[in-house]
């Protein structure tokens, strides 16, 4: 994948992101993708259920902004370094807002096809988060 298609790529997913847009992941990935999480117990399986994890995401972090700190991408394999910041004023799964401010690093390596992303490994401090929410 040419270098300006990658930073494309990265453009419109990030832009829909910080958005609260996660209808974006039609235009990123493909509809039967596959996405490791560390701490996610199974892969999400397909686009739909990947929109629906990150609305929850985006829901209990209504302001949450990221930004691609790094990446490098070789044929259709593009891996990034992000980071993202928010605010805890949605439910999180079971847990209440607690209103306290969020600041998260992660690394993502997808594996493209097509200029979409058929499989996808990311990772980011869980615990950290967890800390920063007064769970842990």
């Amino acid at each position: 994948m040419p270098t300006t298609d990658v930073i494309e790529y990265e453009r419109v997913w990030v832009e829909g992101l910080n958005r609260g847009d996660p209808s974006v992941a039609d235009q990123s990935f493909a509809r039967d993708c596959v996405v490791h999480i560390t701490g996610v117990p199974q892969p999400v399986r397909g686009v739909e259920a990947w929109k629906a994890l990150l609305q929850g995401f985006l829901t209990a972090f209504p302001d949450l902004k990221f930004t691609i700190d790094d990446y490098v991408a070789d044929g259709d394999r593009v891996a990034m370094r992000w980071h993202a910041t928010g605010t805890h004023r949605g439910p999180l799964g079971p847990v209440p807002p607690t209103n306290r401010p969020v600041e998260i690093d992660g690394v993502i390596f997808d594996y493209l096809e097509d200029g979409k992303v058929r499989e996808r490994w990311e990772q980011y401090d869980q615990s950290l988060m967890m800390q920063q929410l007064g769970l842990a």
